[in-house]
């Protein structure tokens, strides 16, 4: 006898059968997330690059492993459903351009953003890495850069905490902005032990 799906299972298959731009998409669709009911933390980033689309595992690249650093997390932590939920901006690999990974699908967050969150109901923090999940989220809040709306951070919070992208490209940005490593990662960790407290 099958047991019945909860809200939150039913819109994962759902969210993983849908091929809304399969056309679009270079290597077809393969979502990629992570959720579960009893999440405390949410992460959002912008969409899965070639290595996870092929691993079928968010964060499972160079990048995930800077945004673990960030965290103090190790990987069995990061990829526990039962406090974390992993969410990015577009659920599939989008394809690669001139200058790296291409943006998320516009079709995609619009779709499945306000459902997942509607379902995660224990999220008390949502980490927004990289200018896409700004975009969404923020909108007209964010500032005019990157580093401008990360510096800003306390103005987001309970709900939201923006961080740039852990991508190895960004190590520029990281050595213009020293600020970041100093003030902002710290402050990253102390929040993220908050939403999580007794998890």
């Amino acid at each position: 006898m099958c047991m019945p799906h909860s809200p939150l299972d039913a819109l994962a298959i759902e969210a993983r059968a849908r091929r809304v731009c399969a056309a679009q998409l270079p290597l077809g669709p393969r979502p990629v997330f992570l959720v579960g009911a009893g999440a405390q933390l949410m992460i959002v980033g912008q969409a899965p690059g070639r290595r996870v689309h092929e691993t079928g595992i968010p964060w499972n690249d160079p990048s995930g492993d800077q945004l673990r650093e960030w965290l103090q997390m190790d990987r069995a932590r990061f990829y526990d459903t039962s406090r974390i939920a992993i969410v990015p901006t577009g659920l599939c690999y989008p394809g690669t351009g001139k200058r790296g990974d291409l943006p998320p699908r516009p079709e995609c967050a619009p779709l499945w953003h306000p459902r997942f969150r509607a379902a995660l109901r224990h999220i008390r923090l949502t980490l927004l890495v990289g200018m896409h999940a700004q975009a969404y989220y923020l909108g007209g809040r964010r500032r005019k850069t990157m580093a401008q709306t990360v510096h800003a951070w306390r103005e987001y919070l309970p709900e939201f905490f923006p961080l740039p992208h852990p991508s190895p490209r960004n190590r520029l940005w990281m050595k213009n902005n020293p600020w970041f490593a100093r003030t902002v990662v710290p402050a990253l960790r102390r929040q993220v032990r908050r939403a999580m407290v007794g998890r």
